[in-house]
């Protein structure tokens, strides 16, 4: 099984059009190829690539950003003397004079399969920044560890963000690579756009369902530990756009349905289970506790319940983290009617819209968990017919 950067540096005739061209790499720490070499130093040191530059996402080339809303500066690498451009500081679209540094952009970023996962939205701005120039944009293709499935509600127009890049659910089932096919048709784009498509991924096929066990989990993010929380995340990001703690300041960050010093989460367990136990399929709940270090309830105890969306209580077809977090905030609605669920900040550079319609592309989900007379039913319909529409649309763009 080969990912993108492998075979790239593995297969000469892929590099051709690289010859006497400037390249640059859009990076970060999970960039690396089959041995663990991080794909900056891999290519250095391939004698028929001419590196000019580098870039890095959210989080930093390095990823050493902890949370939302830090920014990481320009720099010069220190071992290769190429400027290393920011996508997360003074801008988060790359400028004219960023573009200028290179011919061919080559984009290799470990995502999570999740539209709120700003990566993606990092590469439409680099193909809205390419088009019209001439300038190439190859994506090195790397699984979606989430898999295939699709859930959520679609982004709906206006609703557009650093986390909303367009019309496509919470979690689209679709590789970087594919994800970029549909850009550049849907918003049509004059972009000169390439995929280095895997070797044999198979993201039907267990126990990884999407991730492949013979590779190394690296974490594409500071909070993106594991594999099970890039199962659940489709669900707990949406735990950023309220006042319940995600596991921030805790070992096990995004892999929690919530957190908090006031609220009951064995109660809540048992209401969920009351509303809609189906939605509890394809994984295990468990009651714990936690203090966060840091971020929210800093120093607080918070009861809490942990998902294991791994091992035997592992269902992949099943699994649906997105209602099973809308289920949680349901039960807490229910059971603490006036509790102060939306947490109400700057939220991705967005400051006139509350953080979880930001992270929604719209205030469906929202506005169905305050209804306290809506039922689980009506938020399954809203979300039925957004999943059925986009895996139509996604159907033409998939390679594997």
């Amino acid at each position: 099984m080969k990912f993108g950067i492998d075979r790239l540096l593995s297969e000469p005739e892929l590099r051709k059009p690289l010859a006497g061209k400037r390249v640059a790499l859009i990076a970060h720490p999970a960039s690396v190829t089959l041995d663990l070499t991080h794909s900056l130093d891999a290519l250095a040191a391939c004698g028929e690539v001419r590196l000019s530059a580098a870039f890095g996402p959210q989080h930093g080339l390095k990823g050493e950003k902890q949370d939302n809303m830090v920014e990481t500066a320009d720099e010069v690498d220190p071992a290769y003397g190429i400027p290393v451009f920011s996508l997360y500081g003074e801008v988060r679209r790359p400028t004219p004079e960023m573009m200028a540094t290179a011919d061919v952009f080559l984009f290799d970023l470990q995502d999570l399969g999740c539209r709120i996962y700003t990566f993606v939205t990092t590469l439409l701005y680099l193909l809205e920044a390419a088009s019209g120039t001439g300038k190439a944009v190859w994506v090195l293709d790397r699984p979606n560890p989430a898999g295939r499935p699709v859930e959520g509600t679609l982004l709906l127009a206006g609703q557009e963000s650093f986390v909303g890049a367009g019309p496509m659910p919470m979690r689209h089932g679709m590789t970087l690579g594919e994800m970029g096919l549909w850009f550049v048709e849907h918003f049509k784009l004059d972009v000169d756009y390439r995929v280095i498509e895997m070797h044999d991924w198979l993201p039907e096929a267990g126990p990884g369902h999407g991730w492949p066990e013979s590779r190394v989990w690296i974490n594409p993010s500071p909070n993106a530990a594991n594999l099970n929380m890039a199962r659940a995340y489709a669900g707990t990001v949406m735990l950023e756009g309220t006042t319940l703690s995600e596991g921030r300041g805790t070992t096990r960050p995004l892999e929690m349905l919530f957190g908090a010093p006031d609220i009951d989460a064995k109660a809540v367990l048992g209401e969920m289970v009351k509303l809609a136990p189906e939605w509890l399929a394809g994984c295990a709940l468990r009651e714990c506790w936690f203090e966060p270090t840091f971020h929210k309830h800093q120093g607080q105890l918070c009861s809490a319940l942990m998902i294991h969306a791994e091992g035997a209580f592992y269902a992949h077809e099943a699994f649906r983290p997105w209602r099973l977090q809308a289920l949680a905030f349901k039960a807490i609605r229910n059971l603490y009617p006036d509790y102060g669920l939306w947490r109400d900040f700057p939220y991705e550079y967005e400051f006139d819209r509350l953080a979880i319609d930001v992270i929604n592309g719209g205030p469906d989900l929202r506005e169905w968990v305050d209804d306290l007379v809506s039922q689980p039913g009506d938020l399954d319909r809203l979300a039925s017919a957004s999943e059925n529409e986009w895996r139509e649309t996604r159907a033409a763009y998939l390679l594997y």
